[in-house]
């Protein structure tokens, strides 16, 4: 490697240091903040067919609205009853996995959604997670 600056290089940071023009700070943050519309929705103790009909209106009215955010709050599935119903598999009416696979299988819903990622523990945690809208 050579410590040869060309002229051009050393023109150029002298007319750099003698102009007012300075380089953004990388460091600060810019103020422009992308502004969320958030609208959550509870669905303990709804019953699989209740969660997924009230989860389909729910994501169409937030979208005719202009909602941005939706947190949905499914639990965790520590208190359901289905481990006393031996016919009823223990993972599949969980709302947990449930709600989210209905959503992902409803081409409808899916067109209007962005993306859907697990919530942050101060939404829910496991026990939650995010729907993305896209603009309309």
């Amino acid at each position: 490697m050579s410590n040869d600056i060309s002229e051009k290089d050393k023109t150029d940071w002298e007319n750099f240091l003698s102009s007012d023009e300075r380089l953004p700070n990388k460091d600060f943050k810019s103020l422009k903040k992308k502004f969320l519309k958030v609208k959550s929705i509870d669905l303990h103790g709804y019953t699989l067919e209740e969660a997924n009909k009230t989860i389909e209106e729910f994501i169409y009215q937030s979208f005719k609205e202009k909602i941005n955010k939706l947190i949905v709050v499914t639990g965790k599935g520590l208190h359901s009853q289905n481990e006393k119903d031996p016919y009823v598999s223990k993972n599949l009416s969980i709302l947990k996995y449930s709600v989210p696979e209905f959503i992902e299988n409803n081409r409808g819903l899916m067109d209007i959604i962005s993306e859907i990622k697990d919530a942050s523990i101060e939404d829910g945690g496991s026990g939650a997670f995010y729907i993305f809208l896209k603009k309309n």
